[in-house]
């Protein structure tokens, strides 16, 4: 029985083959919770982790951040950060993409965030207890 099956000793054709449902797949998965759940299932948590940092690795670099800061926040080594570099500046432009669109979300999302209220206020209180300030609750909505 073999084991590890390496990269250079596939055909071209089960090189595409594997690759090409591969992708195919997951670009079939519609909502966070179904990426979860299938990157959970093929994925060791090493493996999971590995390229999670390897996307915090970019974005910083995107950022403009240093090797040294990079090295210092993420715990990574100089050869992690330049080959997500190398990746980042000469791949195929996935890294650049979607980061990109993981920030715009994030500015989206911001946006719908509700207000902090500190505690303590009235705002507080009224939130708190929404039953004891229904009348007040309903005024406020209506302005």
């Amino acid at each position: 029985m073999r084991g590890k099956v390496k990269y250079n000793e596939l055909s071209d054709f089960e090189k595409k083959k594997y690759l090409g449902e591969f992708y195919t797949m997951v670009s079939l998965l519609r909502t966070r919770e179904e990426v979860k759940r299938f990157l959970k299932d093929i994925l060791t948590l090493s493996e999971t982790v590995m390229i999670s940092r390897r996307i915090q690795i970019a974005k910083f670099l995107l950022k403009g951040k240093t090797y040294e800061e990079i090295m210092k926040n993420l715990k990574v080594s100089a050869a992690t950060i330049a080959q997500v570099e190398k990746w980042l500046n000469n791949g195929f432009g996935g890294y650049k993409e979607i980061i990109k669109r993981h920030g715009k979300k994030q500015l989206q999302k911001k946006d719908y965030l509700p207000k902090t209220v500190t505690p303590f206020t009235f705002d507080h209180i009224r939130k708190k207890y929404p039953l004891h300030f229904l009348l007040v609750n309903l005024l406020v909505k209506r302005k």
